[in-house]
Formats: C-alpha cells, structure tokens, sequence
C-alpha cells in the first residue's frame, strides 16, 4: 500500500461506527453510523481536496476498496 499523502481521506470502521479521516487535517474528520454515509462524505471530501480516497474494510485484515 503507497503512504498516506497529505490530505488523503481513509474510510474506516471504528467501534461500530464509520470515520473519515484526513491526512494532515485532523479538523476535517468526522464519524458516521453507517458505512455508505461514510463513503460518500470521504469521497467528496477527497474530491474537493484532490486527494485519494481509501476504504479499509471492517476486518482490521481487509483489503482497500472504493467501489462506485
């Protein structure tokens, strides 16, 4: 997997909840209660940001997706 690059959004599963967060911008970050809320928020702001956007699965040995 590349490193984080500033401004990279991770979508990810977190004690039940979903959370977004931003390279570098820990003031953007933000949780969800559900993934696909969480999903589209990471990729807009990713999109505004021009950064990627990456989805851990909630098995902490899950591969990384964006399906969309």
């Amino acid at each position: 997997m590349d490193a984080m690059s500033q401004n990279d959004v991770t979508t990810r599963s977190n004690r039940g909840q979903w959370e977004n967060a931003v390279e570098g911008r820990p003031e953007l970050s933000a949780s969800f209660s559900s993934r696909e809320e969480a999903v589209d928020q990471g990729r807009a702001v990713a999109d505004e940001l021009g950064s990627q956007h990456i989805v851990e699965d909630a098995e902490p040995t899950g591969s990384v997706t964006d399906e969309g």
